[in-house]
């Protein structure tokens, strides 16, 4: 989650090959989404290590090759729905917002918690930095909700959605926190992320569930540090891995993204908030943290119109993009049930009001996708998009 701010500036058994199953709806070459369904295939996955994890080939549903810009040529309106943990713990959030991205033609990054695939019981094979062994501020799950969180991203990735990293133990605060760690720390850091994705099997004992269809280390290109804290020695060590962005910026404006030392910065942004002279982070927490002073559990009179005005200031951040620079728009949320679930239903009425039909050339894609698109145009088209301030009409470039 991000930084609080009253005004918003900164957020809150395995041996033999596997047979993988792949079906879904395939998109259109321009990455806009036409549901064009396609047959089932099988293919064959080879297993990674103990089979926690499998080499199945090309990910499926993903945009066609992305097209390059002509100067002066309007930009796609791109939008990120990111989600920061993106453990199943019995709500019905992961798969609901999966079902959602199905019908709207919909990617989307999963920033997974790397504990959330290690059993409680196992927790002493981490070893935090700065920190107790075993040690996290967030709650590990219970068995049955790894065994869910690893259904659920299972298939999401077969879906077309991208698996990044929210990290382990999502420290914030005192000597432990995230914003005192060396580069040396946060690669620690990741490295156990990356193994607890990878050795599930080992570690739960679960026999009885397929593969994650990737390899984690290939498909881990980006992620989003606890608190939006620690970038600055993040990025040395992200680069070393060959990491392709990093959405750990705490706040920015709705322009068009720059690189920070070789990666795309992604940050959450400042958006418009109804009834306020400010903006808030364009985060579920931040919203929240501004309506009911960082409470989840407010007095329930206030949530028919807290939830409206979550949705509204979401739609705002969308259509001051969309009618102006056409910056992307990220979006992050987690799969809580804060004051009543209200943050979750006004999500999901964002995503239904940005796919519209009215809204041409509209985009929702994942961080992933979204640095495809930017590696292939021509660096000066987008030297004259980022040459656009937060809310300047596109009149074309040069």
């Amino acid at each position: 989650m991000g930084n609080i701010s009253r005004r918003g500036l900164l957020g809150l058994g395995v041996g033999a090959a596997t047979a993988l199953t792949v079906a879904g709806c395939s998109k259109d070459s321009s990455g806009s989404g036409t549901d064009k369904k396609k047959p089932r295939q099988t293919q064959q996955a080879k297993p990674i290590g103990d089979g926690s994890t499998a080499e199945s080939g090309a990910q499926p549903n993903q945009p066609g090759k992305p097209e390059r810009l002509e100067p002066g040529q309007k930009p796609p309106q791109f939008v990120v729905f990111s989600w920061d943990g993106a453990g199943e713990v019995g709500n019905g959030l992961f798969p609901r917002f999966r079902k959602l991205a199905r019908e709207h033609n919909a990617s989307m990054t999963f920033f997974l918690s790397g504990i959330y695939c290690l059993p409680e019981s196992k927790k002493n094979l981490y070893r935090p930095p700065n920190n107790p062994v075993g040690a996290s501020d967030i709650g590990y799950l219970t068995d049955d909700h790894v065994r869910a969180t690893l259904e659920n991203v299972r298939e999401a990735w077969l879906e077309g959605h991208e698996i990044g990293t929210h990290f382990n133990g999502h420290f914030c605060a005192g000597g432990g926190s995230v914003k005192n760690w060396t580069p040396a720390q946060w690669e620690s850091e990741i490295e156990q992320a990356v193994s607890f994705v990878t050795k599930w099997r080992t570690n739960t004992g679960f026999t009885d569930l397929e593969p994650l269809p990737f390899d984690y280390r290939k498909e881990l290109v980006g992620g989003r540090a606890p608190c939006l804290l620690g970038q600055e020695n993040l990025l040395p060590t992200a680069k070393k891995l060959g990491w392709r962005y990093d959405a750990s910026s705490p706040g920015g404006l709705q322009v068009w993204p720059t690189k920070k030392q070789g990666l795309w910065d992604l940050p959450l942004q400042q958006m418009p908030f109804p009834g306020h002279s400010f903006e808030v982070l364009s985060m579920d927490y931040n919203i929240l943290a501004n309506q009911s002073q960082n409470s989840t559990k407010a007095p329930p009179a206030n949530y028919p119109r807290w939830r409206q005005q979550a949705a509204n200031a979401y739609i705002a951040g969308f259509k001051r993009a969309y009618t102006t620079n056409r910056a992307p728009f990220f979006i992050g949320n987690h799969f809580e049930q804060w004051n009543g679930g209200i943050y979750m239903d006004a999500v999901e009425e964002a995503i239904k009001h940005i796919t519209d039909e009215k809204h041409k050339d509209v985009r929702l894609v994942s961080f992933r996708q979204l640095c495809d698109w930017l590696d292939a145009q021509d660096p000066a088209v987008l030297a004259d998009l980022r040459r656009l301030g937060v809310g300047q009409p596109f009149a074309g470039a040069r």
